[in-house]
């Protein structure tokens, strides 16, 4: 994931920031518990495409 779009990209919800996980390939929102996808190195910053978090991923994230 480009670094440049990293710092750009916020959460179409809360507007808050992202973190990139690189294993799942996701960009992850504490705020709004949502985790977008990365298809084939792009971004998909749908809510509808987002999946929910569950509690015990989010404590992961402290």
């Amino acid at each position: 994931m480009d670094k440049k779009l990293l710092d750009i990209l916020v959460c179409p919800i809360t507007t808050g920031p992202l973190i990139y996980d690189k294993d799942k390939q996701e960009l992850i929102c504490k705020g709004s518990r949502l985790a977008y996808p990365i298809r084939e190195g792009i971004p998909v910053m749908l809510a509808d495409e987002a999946r929910n978090l569950n509690l015990e991923e989010l404590e992961q994230l402290k």
